[in-house]
């Protein structure tokens, strides 16, 4: 499957390893693509700590879902950058990993993830194990080769009829089929929950004051998995007596299918 470990894998190589208790890894941000937003900064932190993750149980399991209860957003990713990626796993088993980590640029940290819990979940049931096991030991190696990664179209997003100061709301069209599919995951095609943020933290940028952007996320809870094809409606609202605060929700058939706080600053 040509997209795999290309199209939505964000780790080229891992530079140290301490098994079951940290990495350090990096990752080159094509110069060709058109952007490489917060949101897939973060999902390279958590691709490092999946690595350790899935080795520790011998890949019997793998974190899916895994989200930061606090990211702090310190700068920006262009395209060209090198991601220097720095995990430590506060603890991991079967059941869950739980983890804090960090990505910089030229030494300078972009984004910090704290407090992170990642399910562990059967890998057969997304990946096969022996294909997991000889990449970690082509990343642990000498790397594999960069520029494997040609950017990710942004779902279809129709803005919605009703909007206020204070409430925006849009229907995110998950599309049918992906090349990143063929990455997240072979087996069980997922929609990543970090493009779903980068969606809807671009819907509450209208919301924003200008020259406002975005400073931290706080409380992200995803409720399900999000399949090709579903269609979502996507919220952000003004939290109430705090205009730099907003409260964003995702919705298919009726039910709440993620969470999430963003603060936004000047």
């Amino acid at each position: 499957m040509a997209e795999h470990f290309a199209a939505f894998s964000f780790v080229d190589r891992i530079t140290a390893f301490e098994p079951g208790l940290r990495a350090r890894g990096e990752f080159a941000v094509p110069a060709d693509i058109a952007a490489f937003p917060s949101c897939l900064v973060a999902e390279a932190v958590g691709q490092l700590a999946a690595w350790v993750a899935m080795e520790k149980v011998a890949f019997r399991g793998r974190p899916v879902a895994a989200l930061a209860n606090e990211t702090t957003f310190h700068g920006t990713v262009r395209p060209g950058d090198r991601l220097e990626l720095a995990v430590e796993i506060e603890s991991c088993d079967d059941e869950a990993v739980a983890y804090a980590g960090w990505a910089s640029v030229g030494g300078t940290r972009v984004i910090e993830l704290k407090d992170c819990l990642g399910p562990m979940l059967p890998v057969a049931e997304f990946d096969a194990p022996q294909a997991l096991a000889g990449r970690l030991e082509l990343l642990r190696g000498p790397g594999a080769a960069p520029g494997r990664f040609h950017g990710v179209a942004a779902p279809r997003i129709v803005a919605g009829e009703s909007a206020s100061a204070d409430v925006v709301n849009a229907t995110l069209h998950v599309p049918a089929s992906a090349p990143f599919f063929a990455d997240h995951f072979p087996r069980r095609p997922v929609f990543p929950a970090t493009l779903l943020l980068d969606a809807q933290i671009g819907l509450a940028a209208r919301l924003a004051r200008p020259g406002a952007v975005p400073a931290r996320m706080t409380h992200v809870k995803m409720r399900s998995f999000i399949a090709p094809g579903q269609v979502l409606q996507i919220e952000a609202k003004r939290a109430p007596a705090d205009a730099n605060r907003l409260l964003l929700s995702a919705l298919t058939d009726g039910k709440t299918v993620a969470t999430a706080r963003l603060e936004m600053t000047a």
